[in-house]
């Protein structure tokens, strides 16, 4: 049995109640759940002291609180993972924005090359989230496939399996969202 297989199975089971099957599932998932956190990390501010393995622990903890979640598959599960990471980065740029009163915003470059600006510029965390939410109450779809391409890094093929939509509306969608997003971060 292939291990995307292996992961769809013991998060069914999870779903299905079995708490063992979660145990066994973290060892198989850490790896990606690590390179997600990473991924995260790596387009924030330098001296960000929010670390890779703080990151996933706090997700951790909010997956396993996830009650009435019914995972259909591994990539569904990337996706709330990632979302789970970036409300928490968010939080955390928000409380540090709080304990500064009013300082410096945290940063987080674009290092996509196809996203929504130049890859030497940066862009707010808080803004890019407030955007994000105003682009959720535009068109839901849109702003789910930021989601998944940006921050959980899937490619178009995973977001179209993850949305149960075509691979050509995914390219679409990723690609209006990206119009969308620069004209509201360029402002």
């Amino acid at each position: 049995m292939s291990q995307t297989r292996q992961i769809t199975r013991m998060l069914r089971e999870w779903s299905g109640g079995n708490r063992e099957a979660l145990e066994d599932l973290m060892p198989l998932v850490y790896d990606e759940l690590h390179k997600q956190a990473a991924r995260f990390l790596s387009r924030e501010r330098y001296d960000h002291t929010l670390q890779a393995t703080a990151l996933i622990h706090e997700a951790y903890i909010k997956l396993v609180d996830q009650r009435e979640v019914n995972w259909e598959s591994r990539t569904h599960f990337f996706a709330i993972a990632a979302n789970l990471m970036r409300r928490i980065l968010v939080d955390y740029a928000r409380a540090k924005h709080r304990e500064k009163r009013g300082g410096e915003m945290v940063k987080l470059t674009l290092e996509e090359a196809a996203l929504v600006i130049d890859k030497e510029k940066s862009v707010d965390l808080m803004a890019l989230d407030e955007a994000l939410t105003r682009l959720e109450k535009i068109d839901k779809q849109q702003a789910r496939v930021v989601e998944l391409r940006y921050f959980s890094g899937l490619s178009l093929e995973e977001t179209a399996e993850a949305l149960k939509v075509s691979r050509t509306t995914v390219a679409n969608d990723w690609r209006m969202a990206k119009a969308w997003l620069h004209r509201e971060l360029t402002r």
